[in-house]
């Protein structure tokens, strides 16, 4: 998954810091970020920046904001809308090119980087009195010094779930949105619920099943949608006949094991739950 970056190390404890010149540079403009176009690390680090932009090379160290490290090496978030188009080996990228990015613990800061930047970008002003926010000095989080509102990262959970009947397993694609390849019953997490009810109610509200023996696999953060998601397996309890939810999803079709479409990518929770079935090892879950 696109977290498991072992051996490198993610260490998002905040610090209160500035940028030296090899520190990375995550450089977002209009919702785009700089990326190199041949080297292996794909960030420029403050001393390149510096020299793509000289003019602005006193604003970049003093409103660039620490991200996190990985290992030893220090990440800064850096906003400038307002620039003509580089002509250097660096290009803006959309940020889904984190789903296909290497190395894999690059993309994971990327996208990582990606989640922190909509935070910034969506707490300029205070929800509650219409003030300016400013980060806090002490921890990752935007305060109101008029009505001392404390807004953190935004972090939803929702539940993932494999449905499995004997030798099938149960795979959707939605009606929106780019994405078209298989996938799994997936949903946020609603208020009140615990992780089993959003799982039996999402599947009763997109395919129409009843579900027993749900039993939690493991947890992925997915920044692409600034969610936690938690995954689960759960067996078909009764009429394996589906009732779609037409508004969400275009598909929910069961494929024996070797009837599963193979998908090349292995960033997600969803395609690692249908390997494990494709591959027998779910079973162990039971």
């Amino acid at each position: 998954m696109i977290h498991d970056i072992e051996p490198h190390i993610l260490r998002n404890e905040y610090k209160n810091i500035k940028p030296q010149e090899k520190d990375l540079c995550i450089w977002f403009s209009k919702g785009e970020v700089l990326l190199s176009k041949d080297t292996e690390c794909p960030f420029p680090t403050f001393e390149e920046v510096s020299k793509i932009k000289p003019s602005l090379s006193d604003r970049l160290f003093e409103e660039a904001e620490y991200l996190f490290q990985i290992d030893n090496q220090s990440f800064f978030l850096w906003i400038n809308d307002n620039l003509e188009e580089l002509t250097t080996e660096y290009q803006f990228e959309k940020q889904e090119i984190f789903r296909t990015l290497k190395p894999k613990h690059y993309a994971f800061a990327g996208i990582t980087a990606c989640q922190l930047y909509r935070f910034k970008l969506n707490n300029r002003y205070c929800g509650r009195c219409g003030k300016e926010m400013k980060h806090s000095l002490t921890e990752r989080a935007y305060t109101c010094d008029a009505c001392s509102k404390v807004t953190y990262p935004t972090i939803s959970p929702a539940i993932i779930v494999a449905i499995t009947n004997g030798d099938r397993l149960l795979l959707t694609r939605y009606a929106r949105g780019n994405y078209k390849r298989y996938g799994l019953v997936a949903g946020f997490v609603e208020v009140g619920e615990t992780f089993e009810e959003t799982v039996k109610r999402e599947v009763m509200e997109e395919v129409g099943l009843k579900i027993k023996n749900i039993r939690y696999y493991k947890s992925q953060p997915w920044s692409f949608s600034d969610s936690m998601m938690i995954g689960f397996y759960a067996d078909l309890d009764g009429d394996d006949k589906v009732t779609l939810q037409e508004d969400e999803l275009a598909e929910a079709t069961w494929f024996s094991r070797d009837e599963i479409p193979y998908n090349e990518s292995s960033i997600s929770i969803a395609q690692e739950l249908i390997e494990n079935f494709r591959n027998g090892n779910h079973a162990e879950m039971i």
